[in-house]
């Protein structure tokens, strides 16, 4: 890792602490609850998407979804909808909205995959090691995504994203694991994530 990813990841990583730091003894899912109104018109009734161009939020590990409105925040992520409304959330609103969602349950899309395409998809999970990192049910750990039950097309474009690296990525791993990656593993694995329930 390069001097200035090094310091990038310092930074982060003391932001984090600061966002993040005992979040079930700090967070509210109540005063979550009542934050996360705004959020239900993009992402669904308790986090739940809708819109297969839109993550489902339910479910999500708590760090996860804490760190990520920080990275809106602080603008390493942006996104014409998200940044402003991150722009104004204390720490506790990210630890309180945090809490509220990963207490939701994820009802994933209704998405058919015949046992030929599950296979491909647990072989490429396998291969690619995305079970190393978001767990072996690919249910997400900590800073980790969930990746079972999101939205195929959400799915799609992030891999995309990742491969080009156009994506935000914190520290590399995702924008390294995507680049073997074809089209045809990409929509594999999106259509295999999405599939799981």
């Amino acid at each position: 890792m390069n001097l200035s990813k090094r310091i990038a990841a310092f930074a982060t990583a003391g932001l984090l602490a600061g966002a993040t730091a005992c979040p079930a003894l700090a967070a509210d899912a109540a005063a979550g609850m009542q934050k996360a109104q705004v959020c239900v018109v993009c992402h669904g009734p308790e986090g739940v998407s809708g819109n297969p161009a839109v993550p489902s939020i339910a479910a999500q590990p708590a760090q996860f979804i804490a760190t990520q409105l920080l990275m809106y925040r602080e603008g390493r992520r942006k996104d014409a909808q998200m940044s402003p409304f991150a722009a104004n959330l204390t720490n506790t609103d990210l630890n309180n909205l945090a809490a509220y969602f990963t207490a939701q349950k994820l009802t994933p899309p209704a998405a058919a995959v015949d046992a030929a395409a599950a296979e491909g998809g647990a072989r490429l999970s396998q291969q690619h090691n995305c079970v190393q990192c978001h767990g072996p049910a690919l249910l997400g750990q900590q800073h980790i995504p969930r990746l079972a039950g999101q939205q195929r097309e959400y799915l799609k474009t992030q891999l995309r994203g990742f491969k080009a690296a156009t994506r935000f990525d914190m520290d590399g791993q995702m924008t390294s694991a995507a680049q073997p990656l074809s089209d045809a593993d990409i929509d594999i694995l999106a259509n295999y994530f999405a599939g799981m329930r």
